[in-house]
């Protein structure tokens, strides 16, 4: 089944402006222009080390960090999720994830309704997927290795899945929490990913691409697909699971900040092939994302330390490290497409305004939304989602969108952009929200959500896991 008419000259259309340095390389078996393809042995190491600090980010970074946030008899608990849920995702990842978010239809005439939200299983088990498979970049005839592509793909989707646990941690049953993540990922993760992300590539940019991606979203490295999709995954289960024993009448402190700090400089680390190596290519655009992605996280940090100093008093090292974290957040989707003074200052609103719905209206709500998933990727990924359409404004010091057609910069509206990144954050918001009552529904049904409240109040390093984190 052809799409609509209407809708296949709307997505063509959209393609003639596509951004030209977002994470949406789809691999291609056969290239279609004469010019041979030139497989770069720079980017593609660049690929390779960018996706083992992705994987770092989450495994140690992301466990240490939110490891050092509850209290000590859950310590091992955290460590324990993060690191199964990188694992399963990894291997579902190569399964089927991979054919799922970047495989679709290569022409207007090969689509179907579904083209623009899911993909195919063709590359199931990476059928066809070789050492001698290549991977499109973002410069017409230039590839990498498509088991580059594969890998540094496959990072994203552990630690975007990863993210979720910090919202429910010290309740929630070690089984529930994989069923839910695992049905969270086929049913939001993926869709997600080929919406903003998949399209045909320079040699194909004008065939059908992913819904978001057709309609002009910009995303250099997963503010939608990965921070806002996981915050509200995070959110979505905190309510339904509900809070924490105790929660509102005992101290619930973090029981090593140093833990958290480390992790938390891990993250920061890790998020330099998180940005730069999703330009896919070692040139200039990676190396603007490279000093965007550190200037609007010291930005942010500062911006949290010092708005906890006027507001509270004093300047913490958790609410430092939490605002780097708001920062490399609010950065990631515009890191390619905003100059470094529009990257400070998405870096200052979100650290700002993460710390507001931290400190402030979080209590005011409620809700036992544990390590702040959504407070922090949340707020920080529609910050940066919103604030990308404004300073990628090439009057703004951005790069402006990238016009396959022609082979420069397009035109740019900074309204037009803004309505346009606003429909991604609905988008994102509203199907992961569904996706994750579904999940938890299912989770519920079939393993139940919750330890028992002796098992919570014993701790589920023990209770879980038969072990203890320390030797007192």
């Amino acid at each position: 089944m052809t799409l609509p008419t209407a809708i296949h000259r709307k997505l063509a259309l959209a393609t003639l402006v596509l951004p030209g340095l977002a994470l949406s390389a789809l691999a291609q078996e056969t290239p279609t222009q004469t010019v041979p393809p030139i497989l770069d042995k720079g980017d593609a190491a660049w690929m390779m080390i960018s996706a083992i600090l992705v994987m770092a980010m989450t495994i140690p970074g992301l466990a240490l960090f939110y490891g050092g946030l509850v209290r000590a008899k859950n310590m091992l608990s955290v460590l324990m999720q993060v690191l199964t849920i990188f694992c399963v995702i990894a291997l579902l990842w190569v399964i089927f994830g991979y054919s799922l978010a970047f495989t679709g239809a290569g022409s207007a005439e090969d689509a179907t309704w579904l083209t623009p939200f899911i993909g195919g299983l063709s590359k199931s088990f990476l059928a066809g997927v070789t050492p001698a498979s290549i991977a499109e970049t973002f410069t017409a005839t230039v590839y990498v290795p498509e088991l580059v592509f594969v890998t540094f793909q496959m990072a994203f989707a552990c630690i975007a899945s990863a993210l979720i646990v910090g919202a429910t941690v010290e309740r929630m049953k070690f089984a529930a929490i994989l069923v839910f993540v695992v049905i969270w990922f086929v049913l939001s993760y993926l869709p997600m990913a080929h919406m903003v992300w998949w399209w045909g590539g320079p040699s194909a940019f004008d065939a059908p691409g992913g819904y978001l991606f057709g309609h002009g979203d910009l995303d250099f490295a997963g503010g939608t697909v990965i921070h806002i999709n996981a915050a509200v995954a995070g959110l979505v289960a905190a309510i339904i699971v509900g809070p924490r024993l105790g929660y509102g009448k005992e101290l619930m402190a973090p029981h090593n900040l140093p833990f958290t700090f480390i992790g938390g400089c891990l993250l920061w680390i890790g998020w330099f092939g998180f940005n730069a190596g999703s330009n896919m290519e070692a040139t200039g655009t990676a190396a603007l994302a490279l000093l965007n992605t550190t200037v609007a996280t010291a930005a942010a940090a500062l911006a949290w330390a010092f708005g906890e100093w006027v507001f509270r008093g004093h300047p913490s090292l958790l609410g430092g490290i939490s605002g780097a974290i708001a920062g490399l957040v609010g950065i990631t989707p515009a890191a390619g497409f905003v100059g470094p003074m529009g990257a400070i200052t998405i870096g200052l609103v979100a650290g700002l305004l993460c710390m507001w719905f931290v400190i402030s209206l979080k209590s005011k709500l409620g809700i036992d939304e544990s390590l702040d998933v959504f407070g922090i990727h949340g707020i920080g990924g529609i910050v940066g989602a919103i604030l990308t359409g404004v300073f990628a404004a090439p009057s703004l010091g951005g790069t402006g969108v990238f016009d396959y057609a022609t082979g420069a910069v397009g035109d740019y509206s900074i309204a037009s952009q803004v309505t346009t990144q606003t429909i991604g954050v609905l988008v994102a918001v509203i199907w992961s929200a569904i996706a994750s009552v579904i999940a938890l529904t299912i989770a519920r049904v079939t393993v139940g959500l919750r330890v028992a409240a002796g098992e919570e109040r014993q701790g589920l390093d023990v209770t879980t896991h038969g072990e203890n984190a320390y030797n007192s």
